[in-house]
């Protein structure tokens, strides 16, 4: 496919912001989605957006003309602006989205800009590795001593430089198609999310993230109006982790049966036991919306700080990687030349 199947980030927050400064202002539906249209750069959501436009003035609902596009508009900002339609609040709420998705954004540069340069050391120290085999193997040749296995890998000349790099490179980009593989089927996602969110410093990191979005996707689903088994549906959704999403069913279902929200979250088995607290004393005072409003940006925060941990412990982790594989060719090289001159000696 030449385009993306779904909207990037960067468009839906610009998409956002856009609509509902227009909206705020009194411009019709249709107006302000074919100017949002001229706005983004991207010609394929230009290209949706269009055909959403076309639809509004053709008479359907915005929500509806959104889910005409299967799979391109997240599934949490099309049940927003189907309930904002519905009670009249859709400017307040796609500001309310684009700021979300502004943050998301914020939160991922600031991540990939701590990462960078460790990964970009790995890389480097990659290439090295593969330019010694390659030099070492040209010497070799040069002098006439034939392959000239300096690092006893087996790996010499550019042969061997090419299947050092296939290996390491090919490897990194096998654990990313994996993950991205797995992450692909919900189920497969679910358990590959409950296993990471049991893994120290990850885990934390996951489940701060699931929990501030958790907190403002349900302060502002209830807050519109929308009922509270359909907020819940939405508000795990919106936390993007699989083990969280995967408890939805059982939270709406306890819900149904009578419990409390807090009982119901508590059975979930995802929540830690403060965010139970503080659900359960909002809930006695009828509040829950409110006081997950108010605390939305503490929890971002706690986020915010949860990820910049694991990218200091991600660039350590990288950092020892590549320590460890400088170490690893010393050696290598060293005992290659013992060998040499053990054998040179005759001893």
């Amino acid at each position: 496919m030449l385009f993306p199947a779904s909207i990037s980030m960067k468009s839906l927050s610009l998409l956002c912001r856009t609509l509902g400064t227009m909206l705020h202002s009194g411009i019709a539906v249709h107006k302000a989605f074919d100017m949002a249209s001229r706005k983004v750069g991207d010609s394929r959501c230009r290209a949706v957006l269009g055909e959403v436009t076309r639809e509004i003035l053709q008479g359907s609902d915005v929500s509806t003309a959104l889910r005409d596009q299967p799979g391109y508009f997240p599934e949490l900002f099309v049940d927003l602006v189907d309930v904002s339609e519905q009670s009249g609040a859709m400017p307040e709420v796609l500001k309310a989205l684009g700021e979300h998705y502004d943050n998301m954004l914020r939160l991922r540069k600031a991540f990939l800009g701590q990462i960078a340069m460790p990964v970009f050391q790995l890389l480097f120290a990659i290439v090295i590795v593969a330019g010694l085999i390659l030099i070492l193997g040209l010497i070799g040749e040069a002098k006439g001593n034939g392959a000239n296995d300096m690092l006893g890998w087996g790996l010499s000349g550019p042969s061997g430089a090419i299947t050092f790099l296939s290996i390491t490179l090919g490897s990194l980009a096998a654990i990313f198609a994996a993950y991205y593989v797995v992450a692909f089927t919900f189920q497969k996602q679910r358990v590959l999310d409950g296993l990471l969110l049991r893994i120290p410093v990850v885990g934390g990191c996951l489940r701060s993230f699931a929990i501030a979005r958790f907190a403002w996707a349900y302060s502002l689903t209830a807050e519109t109006g929308m009922p509270v088994r359909k907020a819940l549906a939405a508000s795990f959704r919106a936390t993007g982790n699989g083990a969280f999403r995967g408890a939805s069913d059982l939270v709406c279902q306890l819900i149904q049966q009578g419990e409390d929200l807090s009982s119901a979250l508590r059975a979930a088995d995802v929540f830690p036991e403060e965010f139970l607290q503080i659900v359960e004393v909002a809930e006695s005072s009828g509040t829950v919306p409110e006081s997950l409003a108010r605390l939305s940006p503490e929890f971002e925060e706690q986020a915010r700080r949860s990820l910049k941990t694991l990218a200091e412990v991600f660039g350590w982790l990288i950092w020892a990687l590549v320590a460890g594989l400088i170490i690893f060719v010393i050696f290598s090289v060293f005992s290659s030349y013992v060998g040499m001159i053990n054998e040179a000696g005759g001893f």
